[in-house]
């Protein structure tokens, strides 16, 4: 006879199975419930994620096996990096997006701009408002974060502070620009009224100052204060031929302080401006040169020069009847007078070939001077006002009836205030005051060279001019 189970302990074994079977639905639900929330992103707790003792152990190995406890909790902890890469994103963001509104603040200050400097701190305060919403979902673990999605809308907003940054950084560098143009066209304003005021001036120092004088001057009215102040006017264009000269030499680059020790090489001078009257010194020796000689000590020049009274009379009316006239006027007139001859002489003597070739890039004005040619050159034009002063200087020295002298100073001797005028007047009493600055208030300054030549006409002695140095050998006698 066959045993046969009981009904009722077949049904309970399946009621059991069945249980067990319903309450791992409703875990593994659960489970799934909490991996999908905050929009399927999660900060997944480890121990959430536990398997069930009641499973046996098929079902444990089974799902070991389906899912792989090691692979689960790395991609737990890719998507919790990903989760906090898209925190500090969104931080990072705001922290740009702050910067960039406390920069329009700046900028809305100054032109004081209302409405701009309100929105700009509404904005300042919004992005802190979200930071700190930011912290406190952070703290409570509420984060409602897509990474992807988060990333990508924290770099957008990155970018837009950026840009908007580099706008207002642009717009400040452009209301600077345009304020230095304004200061730069008012400067420049104010330089061309100065500089029309010194051309001014100019002219009428060295063209009516000096020369007006003369208009009406006769002979037997003839003073040492003409040739004085007449003397002036000369030295003054001597000194605009100088600047002309040193301008040009700075632009062809030329090394001026070897320059300054190839004509003084052993001068010390107080500050750097001071080489100037090295330039001046070499200008004014060349030019004068022969003054002393009723000639000017021009080669074939072979005219005879009468006796002193006829003599006087000669040279007073070449001063009267060349002065109004323009050296071009002069030269072009009659390249071969004594003026055209001491005009090509000096010109050649003063600037050098290898000079010119190397300020002006050729010899171009050279070879038409020496062809009775005029160059039409500011260059030329100011050394033949120049040697015209000079020539016309020539003539009134020898209106005096007079024995003309011409003398220089040696170099170390003392200063003497009967003979000698110190070009820098301040060397002589300041020199204390860090002028000099490898001088000491106790030192000898002594003649360092003769910058413009004395001279003597019969017992008429005008001061020659002079630059002060410390002496460096034994005094001269």
């Amino acid at each position: 006879m066959d045993t046969l189970k009981p009904k009722s302990a077949f049904n309970n074994n399946n009621n059991k199975s069945k249980l067990a079977r319903t309450f791992q639905k409703v875990i593994n639900l659960k489970t799934a419930s909490k991996i999908a929330s905050n929009n399927g992103i999660c900060m997944l707790n480890p121990q959430s994620c536990r398997v069930v003792r009641e499973k046996d152990d098929d079902e444990l190995q089974r799902y070991n096996n389906s899912y792989g406890s090691k692979q689960f909790t790395e991609d737990l902890k890719s998507r919790n990096r990903a989760v906090m890469e898209a925190l500090v994103a969104k931080l990072f963001a705001g922290i740009t997006s702050i910067k960039a509104a406390y920069a329009e603040l700046q900028m809305a200050q100054n032109p004081y701009n209302s409405d701009l400097i309100q929105a700009s701190d509404q904005a300042v305060v919004d992005e802190l408002k979200a930071i700190s919403e930011l912290k406190r979902s952070f703290l409570k673990k509420e984060l409602d974060l897509s990474p992807q999605v988060t990333i990508m809308l924290a770099e957008i907003q990155e970018q837009q502070a950026v840009m908007k940054t580099y706008e207002i950084t642009i717009k400040k560098l452009e209301s600077e620009v345009d304020k230095k143009d304004s200061e730069i066209s008012f400067l420049r304003k104010c330089l061309e009224e100065a500089v029309l005021i010194n051309r001014t001036m100019e002219k009428k120092l060295n063209a009516s100052g000096s020369l007006s004088a003369f208009d009406n001057i006769k002979l037997s009215s003839l003073t040492q204060t003409h040739f004085s102040q007449f003397l002036q006017g000369c030295l003054r264009s001597v000194r605009n031929f100088v600047k002309l000269l040193v301008r040009e030499m700075e632009s062809a680059n030329w090394d001026l302080d070897l320059a300054v020790k190839f004509i003084e090489p052993n001068c010390c001078f107080s500050t750097k401006n001071h080489r100037c009257f090295a330039f001046e010194s070499f200008v004014s020796k060349t030019m004068f040169e022969g003054f002393n000689f009723p000639t000017f000590n021009l080669e074939n020049d072979s005219k005879i020069v009468g006796e002193c009274d006829s003599q006087s009379e000669i040279f007073f009316d070449k001063f009267k009847k060349l002065r109004p006239v323009s050296p071009k006027h002069l030269f072009t007139q009659n390249p071969n007078s004594s003026f055209g001859k001491f005009l090509r002489v000096k010109y050649t003597q003063l600037v050098h070939a290898k000079m010119e070739c190397s300020v002006f890039g050729n010899l171009n004005q050279r070879k038409m001077v020496t062809s009775c040619g005029y160059p039409e050159t500011p260059f030329f034009n100011a050394f033949a006002e120049m040697a015209k002063r000079v020539w016309l200087l020539h003539c009134l020295a020898f209106s005096f009836g007079e024995e003309v002298m011409v003398f220089q100073v040696r170099k170390e001797s003392r200063f003497s205030e009967v003979y000698m005028e110190c070009v820098t007047q301040d060397v002589l009493f300041s020199s204390s005051s860090g002028e000099l600055d490898d001088v000491s208030p106790e030192a000898d300054l002594r003649v360092g060279f003769t910058v413009v030549p004395g001279f003597k006409i019969g017992k008429m002695v005008f001061q020659s001019q002079v630059y002060l140095s410390p002496a460096t050998s034994s005094p001269a006698s």
